[in-house]
């Protein structure tokens, strides 16, 4: 007896129609699971006996051969033993019931009880995309497969419920939908109004935020590098539904999406100690292969504080810095996961962090600081657009009770900034800030008059600015242009962008 049920595999951050087949022949009693299963597959096979045990159910002591097609797709995870279940109890035809155009996704516990399952969300949109109507998963995850609209989301609480429910004894309830869009607006630890003092730095973090651009923040210890870029987040315009979507997918993939938040509203802030590994930062790993840190920080901000600490590590950096994606490539398959996220970085000026301070003495060499500011590779420092010092504050303005401008008053601004450049690219099939503008569009929106060629001529000569920093520095000054709501970029606006490169030839 042969009966066949559906599920779903991830690669990457996408989903995978798995087609499970149960077989079940006379001759020993064994138990195997064919079709590239890693152990946790393998291991299913003792999860199902025990469930189907516990669950008062008769487990069939007969030939049993599972197999997960389409055979040559790796599949990963624990994801598989509901379907498994199910599709052993129809074989053994001790439920009988309609699968059709239904999806099992859920990990088994000894008594019966399905527990959570990472990935549930692009399972979920596969599913869709291949015509399934329904999805029966672990009730936890009901709200995060509920995302995905034209499909009725079953959650179920043990595999006993599940087969009473297939044979018509007591049907399951669907998850309600609609509740899990919910949500006001997000807060934030941090308000630009509570940073005393640097005006200039929220001006370039402003700048930063309304096209999406890298930052890095240098200056003496103390001085708040660290509070303005945790402050950055809360003057980024807020996701829409389909950032927010692509967003969660990669925190549901990664098993780190909240129970209480099923689709993630506020833009990612990742911090990663100088520590973390390259498998860490950009994803991948030994077993199976994961996002790092580049792709949990995708539509918002990927924050390095002590960069020079990070070494040669950060020249992995280089490529999503460019292409807004990370390809992991293996013998046997290459994954692709988003990272289009604004980089912020903070550094001292050398390892005691005072060079240049005009109030207290550097300890370091000359040669000392020339080494520490060398960890950073030039072609990295040239891929960050604006580069602002942070200076500390003095007495009278840390004392003084007045606030700044707030962040909501800010982020008006940046999003109106950002509105304009949603309309320019209307007629592209995706919506394009201005720090990922491509060279046609260079040509279209970044227009130069006279004046502002013979300001970018200079400046090209007097930094010695790459052919990637003079774009990066027509970028900065379309999105300074931007905020200020005009079409054409002005001499003003280049000016503050070419002062936002670094003064010095590295």
């Amino acid at each position: 007896m042969i009966a066949r049920v559906y599920s779903c595999a991830v690669i990457g951050l996408e989903g995978l129609l798995v087609e499970v087949e149960v077989d079940i022949a006379q001759g020993l009693p064994s138990f195997t699971v064919v079709g590239l299963g890693d152990a946790a597959v393998q291991e299913s096979r003792e999860r199902v006996r025990a469930a189907v045990r516990n669950s008062g159910l008769s487990f069939p002591f007969k030939r049993l051969t599972v197999n997960l097609a389409p055979a040559d797709l790796r599949k990963e995870g624990p994801a598989y033993d509901l379907p498994i279940a199910v599709g052993l109890l129809l074989a053994s035809e001790q439920i009988a019931g309609s699968t059709e155009g239904a999806i099992f996704i859920g990990e088994l516990g000894l008594d019966g009880t399905l527990r959570h399952t990472d990935g549930v969300l692009p399972m979920a949109a596969v599913a869709r995309e291949h015509g399934a109507t329904t999805v029966y998963l672990p009730a936890e995850d009901a709200a995060e497969a509920a995302l995905v609209s034209g499909l009725t989301v079953v959650p179920v609480p043990s595999l006993r419920a599940l087969a009473a429910h297939i044979s018509g004894e007591q049907l399951l309830p669907a998850y309600g939908a609609g509740a899990h869009l919910g949500g006001g607006e997000p807060s934030f630890p941090i308000d630009f109004q509570d940073v005393k003092g640097q005006e200039h730095v929220k001006r370039a973090l402003e700048v930063a935020a309304a096209g999406a651009h890298n930052v890095l923040l240098y200056g003496t210890p103390g001085a708040g590098k660290t509070m303005l870029a945790r402050a950055l987040l809360s003057v980024l315009p807020p996701m829409d539904l389909e950032e927010a979507l692509e967003v969660t997918k990669i925190y549901s993939v990664c098993g780190q999406l909240p129970k209480e938040m099923p689709l993630v509203r506020r833009r990612p802030f990742c911090a990663p100690h100088h520590t973390t590994s390259i498998a860490g930062l950009v994803g991948g790993g030994a077993g199976r292969a994961r996002p790092g840190m580049v792709s949990m920080a995708h539509r918002g901000v990927l924050f390095l504080d002590e960069l020079p600490e990070f070494g040669a590590k950060l020249e992995v950096l280089r490529q999503p810095l460019e292409d807004r994606v990370v390809t992991l490539s293996r013998a046997n398959s290459s994954i692709t996961y988003p990272a289009a996220f604004m980089l912020v970085a903070a550094q001292n000026p050398c390892p005691c962090g005072w060079h240049g301070d005009p109030d207290r003495e550097c300890s370091c060499s000359p040669a000392l600081v020339s080494r520490y500011q060398k960890r950073v590779s030039g072609p990295l420092l040239d891929r960050i657009d604006i580069h602002v010092e942070v200076p500390r504050v003095n007495y009278e303005k840390l004392s003084s009770e007045r606030l700044g401008e707030p962040s909501g008053a800010i982020r008006t601004r940046v999003s109106a900034a950002r509105q304009r450049q949603r309309a320019r690219a209307a007629a592209s099939s995706h919506t394009i800030v201005n720090a990922e503008l491509g060279p046609s569009e260079l040509r279209r929106h970044c227009q130069l008059d006279a004046a502002g060629q013979s300001l970018m001529k200079a400046a090209v000569r007097q930094l010695n600015l790459s052919a990637r920093g003079y774009h990066r520095v027509l970028k900065l000054a379309r999105t300074i242009a931007d905020l200020a709501g005009n079409e054409q970029i002005g001499p003003v606006h280049l000016a503050e962008a070419i002062q936002y490169r670094p003064r010095r030839v590295e």
